[in-house]
């Protein structure tokens, strides 16, 4: 049996400075939801049981000033259900943050090197 499967990957590139997310997924119109990115802000991947208020209220945080990490922090302190949710957070100086939570499919996870999260 075919299993749902989303993967994504949010990166920075410190050379030009370049934000950049891409989303893979058998859902259809998965780009309406996962990925969201402002230039000269960030970019935030939001999945699994994805939470759509992470993306824009994580570009208005990141625009504040907030770290990737402190960002993402603070989404799932405000978030009732994060353990169902998996999230990528990178930022214009190419910190990454990510969270996969406890209840997520049988097999979710992520890599992260510098500036990016797949």
């Amino acid at each position: 049996m075919l299993k749902p499967s989303t993967f994504s990957i949010v990166a920075y590139d410190s050379r030009s400075r370049d934000l950049g997310i891409a989303v893979e997924s058998k859902f259809i119109a998965v780009g309406a939801l996962v990925p969201w990115a402002k230039a000269n802000v960030g970019a935030i991947a939001t999945q699994a049981w994805g939470n759509p208020s992470y993306g824009p209220d994580g570009l208005k945080m990141l625009e504040a000033g907030l770290s990737a990490s402190e960002t993402l922090r603070r989404l799932i302190a405000e978030d009732a259900y994060p353990e169902v949710r998996q999230a990528a957070v990178v930022d214009t100086n190419g910190n990454v943050a990510v969270h996969t939570g406890r209840e997520c499919m049988e097999w979710a996870g992520h890599v992260t090197g510098a500036g990016y999260s797949c």
